[in-house]
């Protein structure tokens, strides 16, 4: 089967032979503590800030999911106030999941449709963290490196935190324009899950360190104090962060991985601009559409059977989601899935909608 499931998506092809190699050389039962593991970790570190266009001063973290990142961030990160902007339901829920922790957090959705309006935003302090989503997978939306930049200069003074959870490793972010990135792996990484990353800005530190949040086995300043030496606060997912230095040390730099992906995206949009009236894009406004996730919109009978008969001929779509669940279905435009896999899927739909 295909997997073009907007995460856990295909994995990188060479994944096999990296987990064989990981068992042969001993890496899958090495301390976290050893000089082995922390060889590793910087190598690791410094693949994904060559690779991905980090800035060098920041500071990389591991964790479980991006979603652990949601609890770091709150229980580290946040002072007081919080302002999370979302047009998605993970946005949504990263929200909802910090209110739980930091009663001050406040949310404001905007349409799904529109770009984020970096000049009326209406925070109620001068400082705090404001939190964006720059890829949402569920309805398929972005939020471009240029508005990000927008948020910045209008903010200097505030944190900027963003979800890329379907971008980070496939599209070129600009990360010098905020100050918190997080992604897990089974996406644009083509990794199984199990892992997140987290990027911090010396600004991010440096409130970390200031409010001294120490409380928890995850707390920021405990994890800033390892990472000095590579290593990780508890014992983390070993293969993982291997199979992740093996795939980041095949990957192209991120400009030329997102070049292809963007060629990928302008096919795919081709066959569903000429669909039949039964499809049609989810969102209309093609400034705020995804390159990495793309969400078709239909009649849910006809959405069903369109999945079926992609099973069928060995091609997994994704399911929608939230409210547009049985109205919709979702195809990954990520690094890992193969050309000819592309041209399959290419094939199915240009017979199919």
């Amino acid at each position: 089967m295909i997997n073009f499931y907007p995460g856990p998506s295909r994995v990188d092809e060479n994944i096999p032979a990296y987990v064989q190699a990981a068992y042969d050389k001993g890496i899958l039962s090495i301390n976290h503590r050893s000089d082995a593991f922390m060889k590793m970790c910087a190598k690791t570190v410094g693949l994904l800030k060559d690779r991905l266009n980090i800035p060098e001063s920041y500071t990389i973290f591991f964790t479980s999911s991006a979603t652990e990142c949601w609890e770091i961030i709150a229980q580290s990160i946040i002072d007081t106030n919080s302002y999370h902007f979302y047009s998605g339901a993970f946005g949504e829920k990263w929200f909802d999941y910090t209110k739980k922790i930091n009663p001050y957090a406040i949310g404001y959705q905007f349409d799904q449709e529109q770009e984020l309006k970096t000049g009326e935003l209406d925070l109620s302090s001068e400082t705090g963290l404001i939190c964006i989503t720059q890829n949402e997978t569920s309805n398929g939306t972005q939020i471009s490196n240029a508005r990000i930049g927008k948020l910045r200069k209008k903010y200097p003074n505030h944190l900027i935190g963003v979800d890329a959870t379907s971008s980070m490793a496939g599209a070129a972010l600009n990360f010098s324009n905020a100050d918190i990135w997080y992604a897990s792996v089974q996406k644009c990484f083509g990794l199984p899950a199990g892992l997140g990353i987290m990027v911090c800005s010396p600004n991010a530190i440096a409130k970390a360190q200031e409010l001294k949040k120490g409380n928890h086995y995850n707390s920021l300043t405990f994890m800033i104090d390892k990472m000095r030496d590579y290593q990780t606060s508890y014992t983390p997912n070993v293969m993982g962060i291997y199979l992740l230095m093996r795939v980041m040390e095949s990957r192209k730099e991120i400009l030329k991985v997102e070049k292809k992906l963007k060629k990928r995206f302008k096919a795919y949009a081709e066959l569903v601009d000429d669909a039949s009236e039964d499809y049609t894009w989810l969102i209309e406004n093609e400034d705020v559409r995804s390159n990495t996730v793309l969400v078709i919109k239909g009649d849910p009978d006809k959405v069903q059977e369109l999945k079926e008969k992609a099973a069928q001929e060995g091609i997994i779509l994704g399911n929608g989601y939230g409210a547009n669940k049985v109205d919709s279905f979702r195809i990954a435009n990520f690094p890992a899935i193969k050309k000819d896999e592309v041209k399959t899927l290419k094939k199915f739909l240009r017979k199919n909608l």
